[in-house]
């Protein structure tokens, strides 16, 4: 006989990954039972999207995520799309609308998409419960016991669905990544993705002076070839950069590198002051970019790029000085001094390795009544919904399993 403290699935995590593995879990008819550390379920998911979630992105693919193994995805993503994550908010009478390049968002706010998944749950019974730390967890070929201050449960499947380091506030931790090694699973390196750009040299000044202002860029990272150029807007802060050009990028920046900047990316800056020398050529080199860029951007840029003679006309610049002013135009090359790491970072990038994990159904090779899902795994998308389509689709993926 069965326990009273048994459930045939125990799901870490009351996150995006967690509650929608759960709710699929306990409407199938298995006894489902979440463990959640926080006061409350789903907190990243009310503040995602500025309070309106970007819940899922219709143009993913296996493109727009990073790991080592840029393969591992695809099944999960193939059979959970976001036509099937649509498909249950319009049953639910969500309503929603595409911002910009596929980026669903909630009309009204982030709760509806949180209300959804746990009304789900209640559907299937699924039990939640909150304030819940983990004090031990023992994985048998029999059984996994999961120990916490609240009384010891038993299961034949557990799920950990636990998040990454980002957002610590939210409840971020690295608690999944411990159980992984516990079990002696390979984790890789781990940091911030999707996060903004800080400085602390000569730039700070220039870039807190323009806080505030957003421009148009394409951004890449030179020292890494296989990186894509994001094009985007790019916000000025009182620290540095950011903006989803920027958050973009960092996920393929590593520390000690450069980001080129294309201030211009529709235009040709060679052939643009070829004709302005012909045709206003008593302009100033600040005056002339001032047509081309917010006054203020151009002007704090100018003073701050070509200090000796950006008030010169550029009538009397000579071919080393255009080719610098151009080169900035198209390529401003800097160095940021770090990122602000978790605190702000909107996903951790590495983790789990996947090639210790079933990308059909998500568990552990070595554990196969262990399941890994969400953040916590080495797959992390690109800025645009793209990571709660993960969440969706390699929870699906281990319900479809366990089922």
């Amino acid at each position: 006989m069965k326990s009273v403290n048994y459930f045939d699935v125990i799901v870490l995590g009351a996150g995006a990954a967690g509650l929608m593995c759960a709710w699929q879990l306990g409407q199938a008819g298995l006894q489902v039972l979440v463990l959640e550390k926080a006061n409350k379920p789903g907190k990243k998911i009310l503040m995602s999207g500025g309070g309106r979630c970007n819940f899922t992105n219709m143009y993913t693919s296996a493109e727009n995520f990073l790991s080592e193994n840029p393969h591992f995805c695809k099944s999960a993503l193939s059979r959970y799309t976001p036509w099937d994550f649509i498909d249950m908010v319009n049953r639910h009478d969500i309503p929603y609308h595409e911002k910009e390049l596929g980026q669903l968002f909630c009309d009204r706010s982030s709760k509806d998409i949180l209300n959804m998944l746990l009304d789900e749950c209640a559907d299937g019974g699924v039990e939640i419960r909150l304030n819940s730390v983990i004090l031990k967890v023992s994985v048998s070929a029999e059984s996994t016991a999961v120990k916490t201050a609240g009384g010891t449960y038993l299961t034949d499947h557990l799920v950990v669905a636990t998040g990454g380091l980002s957002i610590p506030k939210m409840g971020g931790s690295d608690y999944g990544y411990q159980l992984a090694q516990q079990l002696g699973l390979k984790l890789l390196p781990k940091r911030a993705g999707l996060v903004p750009f800080v400085f602390t040299d000569h730039y700070h000044a220039l870039f807190s002076g323009l806080s505030g202002i957003a421009l148009l860029v394409e951004v890449q990272v030179p020292e890494n070839k296989s990186a894509p150029h994001f094009r985007h807007q790019m916000l000025f802060t009182h620290r540095g950069l950011s903006g989803p050009a920027m958050l973009q990028i960092s996920s393929y920046w590593q520390t000690g590198q450069s980001i080129s900047v294309d201030l211009l990316p529709d235009h040709d800056a060679v052939q643009l002051l070829k004709e302005a020398k012909q045709t206003s050529s008593q302009l100033t080199v600040v005056q002339w970019l001032s047509t081309l860029l917010n006054k203020k951007v151009a002007q704090a840029i100018a003073a701050h790029e070509f200090p000796h003679w950006y008030e010169q006309p550029i009538q009397h610049l000579n071919a080393e000085q255009m080719q610098l002013l151009c080169g900035v135009l198209h390529g401003w090359l800097l160095k940021p001094s770090g990122t602000e790491g978790y605190r702000t970072a909107e996903v951790t990038l590495g983790g789990v390795d996947t090639k210790q994990l079933s990308s059909k159904t998500m568990a552990c090779l070595q554990y196969p009544q262990v399941y890994f899902i969400g953040e916590v795994v080495d797959v992390t998308g690109h800025l645009g919904g793209f990571n709660f389509q993960w969440a969706w689709a390699s929870a699906h993926a281990a319900a479809a399993a366990i089922i």
